[in-house]
């Protein structure tokens, strides 16, 4: 949920911050109430690499087997093009697997056709489209029970968990995730435990339990180190840094931070590496240090651009309108804002379009519009209530109450 900063007494601006580093996703931060748009990486314990067909109870035909090869062959050529990680080589990933799923669905291989599921719901849910990513994900959850592969359950139950977990919905993203935990631990995959205790982690952050979330968070380390996942491990440092950098102890925030982004570089994770960015441009901007905060905003928007992330996008987009608002830049930080909150309807992210949509209202107080302000304000009080954002509620209500007060109804504001 948006860590929301007071950036004077008489309103509050949102800062986003990159998303958390879940297993699969990570939010920003933001605010004319202090942005802070969550960024969960939510890591999906997404794209299984390989791929192993159970052999049919009866012999394979020579035609069976050759269509079975060519669902592998294509399969990972679709995994290649993901790791590219661009938009064009996630959109022809989707084609590659869209043609293996075909192939599987012809020799009724349920293994096969549960990860090519799995890994379009990824590549949806990494695209905005949650609602139609949920669908390729519950195919692949039913497949993987079928097949009693506890591993691609546990890992459809977490991707499942995330997309509830962006779309708000913490109390259900803990159901899938709680699910998950127990089979990574009864097959004894720590690389895809660690993946879990981080996503269960990211939820308690978002829900304001912070020492359980880091408890959570150093569970996951010492796992991922045993199993050399630099990926999940930059996540999980990424994660405790947050933490840290909530509890308002930002130089062992940074130190966090620091440790998590020569990871990513080294692996080519650039979504993260475009999080972790983020992540130190907000603690710079806390502490006062303005243009370096904007030097590391501005190396994430090309990652994030690069990737197709619009929801982090829209998150740093907002932190520089909250930069440039800062300096006084009013019209430059409106520019920024308005551009953040189309992306944030496009993705559906509730939460952030709720923190721009306070922002905006409190450039336009600044300028003493103080009706239009009212009007933005009021968009995004009941998106907050929707999300059960309470810091966020209390922000957009304050910042509602010094308007009236402004315009001379102070029993109105005091009714607030």
């Amino acid at each position: 949920m948006a860590k929301l900063i007071q950036n004077s007494s008489r309103k509050s601006f949102s800062q986003s911050i990159l998303p958390k580093l879940f297993s699969l996703f990570f939010l920003p931060q933001c605010s004319l109430l202090v942005f802070f748009d969550l960024q969960f990486f939510t890591k999906l314990v997404a794209a299984t690499p390989a791929v192993k067909v159970e052999e049919i109870a009866q012999q394979p035909s020579a035609t069976q087997d050759a269509t079975r090869a060519a669902a592998n062959k294509v399969l990972e050529e679709g995994n290649k093009l993901y790791q590219q990680g661009t938009i064009e080589s996630l959109r022809q990933a989707i084609k590659k697997w869209e043609e293996a799923l075909s192939l599987f669905r012809r020799v009724n291989d349920k293994e096969g056709k549960a990860i090519t599921l799995n890994n379009i719901g990824k590549i949806y849910s990494d695209l905005g489209q949650k609602h139609k990513a949920l669908q390729f994900l519950n195919q692949a959850l039913y497949l993987y029970r079928a097949v009693e592969n506890n591993i691609g359950e546990a890992t459809a139950l977490n991707n499942i968990g995330l997309v509830y977990n962006y779309l708000g919905e913490k109390n259900k993203a803990l159901k899938f995730f709680n699910q998950a935990l127990p089979l990574t631990r009864a097959v004894g995959d720590r690389r895809v435990e660690a993946t879990t205790l981080n996503n269960i982690g990211g939820v308690y952050d978002a829900l304001g339990q912070k020492h359980k979330a880091l408890q959570l968070f150093k569970q996951a380390l010492p796992l991922l180190r045993a199993v050399g996942d630099r990926k999940v491990e930059a996540t999980s440092l990424n994660n405790i840094g947050q933490v840290y950098n909530y509890l308002g102890q930002k130089q062992k925030a940074l130190e966090f931070y620091n440790q998590a982004l020569p990871l990513t570089r080294a692996v080519g994770y650039r979504r993260v590496e475009a999080g972790i960015l983020n992540n130190i441009g907000q603690v710079y901007d806390a502490l006062g240090q303005k243009q370096k905060a904007l030097k590391f905003y501005n190396q994430t928007l090309p990652l994030l651009r690069t990737v197709g992330d619009k929801n982090g996008e829209a998150a740093t987009l907002n932190n520089i309108g909250v930069v440039y608002k800062n300096l006084g830049q009013i019209q430059k930080a409106l520019e920024f804002f308005n551009q953040a909150l189309p992306l944030r309807r496009v993705v559906g992210d509730r939460n952030g379009e709720a923190t721009t949509l306070n922002n905006i209202g409190g450039v336009y107080d600044d300028l003493g519009e103080k009706q239009k302000a009212l009007e933005f304000y009021n968009q995004a009080l009941p998106l907050h209530r929707a999300v059960g954002d309470r810091s966020g509620e209390a922000t957009t209500l304050s910042n509602i109450g010094v308007v009236y007060s402004d315009l001379g109804q102070r029993e109105k504001a005091l009714e607030l």
